[in-house]
């Protein structure tokens, strides 16, 4: 059986529009909004400090990621950091982030005592910080 011409062109003109649909819907882009607490922090290095104890206080975070429950991800490679500084002081020159899995473990991730430790190592090294904690 063949089709009719006007017919053919109105299935395939149909199957292209499904095609080009399908498409669009498959190609949003997709987000989720998680219930995790991030806990962002920006920093200024003392002028003191060297670059061994800025990489220990570093290390120090995945120390802590490694052994405080609810503690998920962490980040500490500092691309870019912004920050309102008065003229001639120093700029933020430092970011890291953690991730717990709520609210309640950031709130246990303050007082436990391998953070109490990491901060005797981070303190000395540490000018200023800011911090900011961020949920949905």
């Amino acid at each position: 059986m063949t089709l009719n011409p006007l017919l053919r062109r109105l299935l395939l003109a149909s199957a292209l529009a499904l095609v080009c649909a399908t498409g669009v819907i498959v190609g949003q882009q997709k987000y989720g909004m998680p219930k995790t607490v991030i806990h962002v922090v920006t920093l200024k290095w003392t002028d003191e400090s060297t670059p061994a104890q800025r990489q220990k206080a570093l290390d120090g975070i995945k120390d802590m990621a490694a052994t405080i429950p609810g503690m998920k991800n962490i980040w500490l490679k500092t691309i870019k950091v912004q920050g309102q500084t008065r003229e001639g002081e120093k700029p933020y020159d430092a970011a890291f982030v953690m991730e717990f899995a709520d609210e309640a473990a950031l709130k246990a991730y303050a007082d436990h005592p391998k953070h109490k430790a990491w901060e005797e190592i981070y303190t000395p090294v540490r000018a200023e910080s800011r911090s900011h904690d961020i949920s949905n």
